[in-house]
């Protein structure tokens, strides 16, 4: 078989991700399509309703019930622990030199399918991916990144590495088996650099996603006398990055698909007083002690504004919510949020 980096960049590689065991990863995702299934039904009988009233069902909706973990956690007492959390690689706790050693961890398990056929989030293809980075760019995957993150002024970002002093690190929490809060167990995440190993800020965040939304929109805009800058990446390269693969899917919100190392909800409205989809792309972690998200909610630009010059990108809204605490789903928190700073404008 032949897996590209395209492939890995959307989790359609086949490649494991914690679990070992096929036929477990299989029953879980039966598992979350009969729940999918259950509430659908009733979510197009309400849609239908409130289209029947002439209630417009706008960006202010409450939105889908995103994931299978995130309904149990809303209706889960506080201090369960997520089972994803109970796969022993999670807390190696082996420093690894480079990421070419790390591969060791998974280079000998067998494909769980056919590269391409079907959607598995992988963290190790992830690594797989950040080994193909450091072999094509000459560098430490570690040092490309670092130099990236200077680039675009991202300068609380770093490794986490347990032996650093790090200023104003924080400490990370997670629930015990009785349900009480205490201090998360020793990590080493030297193995998983691209796939959940560096520390941020929510400003730091708040400055990649704006660097993304810039990049996206530079090329929209036509009657700027050459007065914009380029974007930190081409505003193909992030439309490419944008657009929805086939076969994937999204865990945290029904809606999406898998685009490339991003969940992507397209703009869709099927008939009127229906419900409207707004076009966004976001991503949320989960590490020992920890939870995070990314959303970017483009501006719906109006083109005379585009053409006039009247305003200049990136024109949108980014949200950032970084959690030092373990399961904690955040994608519907950070949505909601963006939409409330959306239609707050729209209103002035």
């Amino acid at each position: 078989v032949a897996i590209t980096t395209r492939l890995l960049v959307s989790h359609l590689s086949g490649i494991r991700h914690y679990e070992k065991d096929i036929t477990k990863v299989k029953e879980e995702k039966e598992k979350a399509n009969k729940a999918f299934k259950l509430t659908k039904p009733y979510q197009d009988k309400e849609q239908k309703e409130e289209c029947s009233k002439g209630i417009e069902k706008t960006d202010s909706v409450k939105p889908r019930k995103e994931h299978e973990g995130e309904v149990k956690s809303r209706n889960s007492k506080p201090g369960k622990r997520d089972k994803e959390f109970e796969q022993e690689e999670y807390y190696l706790k082996e420093k690894f030199g480079s990421v070419i050693e790390s591969l060791k961890i998974f280079k000998n398990d067998p494909l769980f399918f056919k590269p391409g056929d079907q959607f598995l989030y992988s963290t190790y293809g992830f690594t797989v991916l950040s080994a193909v980075v450091e072999r094509a760019s000459g560098q430490k995957f570690t040092d490309y990144m670092l130099k990236m993150f200077r680039d675009l002024d991202m300068l609380s970002t770093v490794l986490d590495d347990n032996e650093a002093m790090i200023y104003n690190r924080a400490r990370c929490y997670v629930y015990n088996k009785k349900g009480r809060l205490v201090n998360a167990p020793y990590v080493d995440n030297s193995y998983k650099w691209a796939g959940g190993g560096f520390l941020s800020s929510v400003g730091d965040l708040l400055k990649f996603g704006n660097a993304l939304l810039y990049s996206y929109q530079a090329g929209q805009f036509k009657n700027t006398n050459d007065k914009l800058l380029p974007g930190y990446l081409k505003p193909d390269t992030v439309a490419m990055m944008w657009t929805p693969v086939p076969k994937t899917e999204v865990s945290w919100d029904r809606d999406g698909k898998y685009a490339m190392a991003w969940a992507v909800v397209e703009k869709k409205q099927q008939c009127g007083c229906c419900r409207q989809q707004r076009h966004y792309a976001s991503h949320t972690g989960g590490a020992v002690g920890a939870s995070s998200v990314l959303l970017i909610l483009p501006e719906e630009l109006d083109s005379e504004a585009i053409d006039t010059g009247l305003v200049a990108p990136p024109r949108g809204v980014i949200v950032s919510i970084i959690c030092n605490m373990q399961s904690v789903s955040l994608n519907s928190t950070a949505l909601k949020i963006a939409r409330e700073f959306d239609k707050e404008k729209w209103a002035q």
